[in-house]
């Protein structure tokens, strides 16, 4: 039985990161849990999960997308994207056509039965935005703001 390894002092060639002075682990963290938080409230009612919603979002803000416009829009992976939209064209709630132009091109968009989901879901989430952002003052919410759009590629 081998001995557990020390941590290597942070001066070392092998130190390990410091993840919790990391930017990109604690913006993961601190995404991870707000959006667990909102998506408990619609898995438990609509048993779908979050990536499902966030296609569903994403069509609910621009009609028409590809699958792949979905991806990119949410950076998300594409075979997540496909297999969620899947998921939601078989449950009814999104419809899968044809482009008009280019028949190889399916375009996407919610059905009613999804709008009707959507107008249910979207005033929670907006309701546990708010009460995140409520933990900062309106300079702090701004600041916010910016520092997002300044970091966002």
């Amino acid at each position: 039985m081998t001995a557990p390894r020390k941590p290597a002092s942070p001066h070392a060639e092998h130190a390990p990161l410091q993840l919790e002075n990391f930017l990109p682990y604690r913006l993961s963290i601190l995404s991870n849990t707000i959006s667990q938080t909102i998506a408990d409230d619609y898995q438990r009612r609509y048993d779908i999960s979050m990536t499902e919603w966030r296609v569903m979002a994403v069509l609910a803000r621009f009609h028409g997308l590809s699958a792949r416009e979905v991806a990119e829009r949410t950076a998300m992976d594409k075979v997540a994207v496909s297999r969620a939209l899947a998921r939601l064209v078989e449950a009814g709630r999104v419809d899968r056509a044809v482009h008009d132009n280019d028949k190889r091109r399916s375009v996407l968009s919610l059905t009613e039965a999804g709008w009707t989901m959507h107008d249910e879901v979207a005033p929670m989430a907006r309701a546990r935005e708010r009460e995140v952002l409520a933990r900062l003052d309106a300079e702090e919410q701004v600041w916010l703001n910016r520092i997002l759009d300044k970091l966002q590629p």
